[in-house]
Parts: structure tokens; C-alpha cells; sequence
């Protein structure tokens, strides 16, 4: 306790309550846009417009191959992947398999994604570690799982409603230290999307 009675506690609480009754109370953003009419274009628009990346695959060549090269011709290129559980054979890259940990880069599969926010649904079951421990993270998106409306994608996630999901919309981004936008921080410095 201070000489005039007051904790510490009540003094930093007190200090709060001035610096909030100060500032202008922020109005509710409102519903979000309207879904746009092409589901993909939609969810390509906002994901690249938070710093994801799309990326067109070679469709003349088997997927893996494709993607061995891809990813050994990014600056610096990736010689180990982690790669999740849900990524069948025919998209995993030719690479070593490496713990997540040490990967160049780390392969999903999404369960689908979302246009409206330009999110992606990523199991959350034994590849967490996968989807935010390498500096690049490549996620395969069927076409045909594009919702408009995360309401519709939760709607159908329901019928097989597993314990968690995460919700990916770009790359790792933190301004926590000075207001400054950090990328790569708390996950992958680089987000990109391969359609399948």
C-alpha cells in the first residue's frame, strides 16, 4: 500500500480506466462483403491480399514433381519437408522427410477454405506442428471445397465435426513490439496455396 491507501493494483486499474475513457469508442465493422459470385477468385483476392501466396501448379506433370522443383528453386531452396499425415502420395514432394522443426517447408492438405475471409481450414490432429514451425508452408486447396460464406463451410464441417480445426489467412503476423508488422514470428513467413 501506498501512503494515501492505494495498492498498486488500484493504481495501474485507475491509470486504465482514465486512458480508456479518453479514446473514441470504434463502431461495429458490420457484416462482411458480399460473397463474391466465384467463390476461388473471392478467396484468392482476400488471401493475397493479407500476404498469402497463390500458386499455379504445372498441371502437364505429376504433382510431386512439380512441387520437388518448386520448392528447390525458392530463395533459399528447400532440401527437407515436414509433411502432414493427410497429404496422400501423389503430392508429396521428392524430398527427405525432416521434422518439422528443421523443414524448409511444410506440406497440408486443407480440409477447404473460405472466400469471404480468404481463410483456409487446416486440420489441427498431429500436423499443427507441420502447418507453423517451417519458414514456408504449402497447402493444397481442392477447387470444389471453396465456400463462400465460412457459415456454409462450417454448415458441412459439421457432419464430420473433428475436435479442432485451424484457420489459416496468410502468413504469421505480429506488430506487437512497437506497432511494427512482423512477419514470420509466431509461423511461416510465407503462405502459399497450390489448387488442386
Amino acid at each position: 500500500m501506498s501512503a494515501g491507501g492505494e495498492s498498486s493494483r488500484e493504481r495501474i486499474l485507475a491509470r486504465v480506466a482514465r486512458a480508456a475513457a479518453s479514446r473514441g469508442r470504434l463502431s461495429h465493422p458490420g457484416a462482411l462483403a458480399t460473397p463474391a459470385a466465384d467463390p476461388v477468385a473471392g478467396f484468392v483476392k482476400c488471401f493475397t491480399s493479407s500476404g498469402g501466396e497463390v500458386v499455379k501448379a504445372d498441371r502437364g506433370r505429376p504433382a510431386n514433381e512439380w512441387l520437388t522443383d518448386f520448392l528447390q528453386a525458392l530463395e533459399p531452396g528447400v532440401v527437407g519437408v515436414a509433411v502432414g499425415p493427410e497429404v496422400p502420395a501423389g503430392l508429396r514432394p521428392r524430398l527427405p522427410d525432416v521434422a518439422a522443426a528443421h523443414a524448409g517447408a511444410g506440406i497440408s492438405v486443407a480440409w477447404g477454405a473460405v472466400s469471404e475471409s480468404g481463410s483456409l481450414i487446416l486440420p489441427s490432429t498431429g500436423t499443427r506442428a507441420v502447418q507453423l514451425l517451417p519458414p514456408v508452408h504449402v497447402v493444397w486447396v481442392p477447387e470444389g471445397r471453396v465456400f463462400a460464406r465460412m457459415e456454409d463451410a462450417l454448415r458441412e464441417l459439421l457432419d464430420g465435426l473433428p475436435a479442432a480445426v485451424g484457420l489459416h489467412s496468410g502468413p504469421s503476423k505480429s506488430a506487437d513490439i512497437g506497432r511494427t508488422v512482423v512477419t514470420g514470428v509466431h509461423g511461416p513467413g510465407r503462405c502459399m496455396v497450390v489448387f488442386i
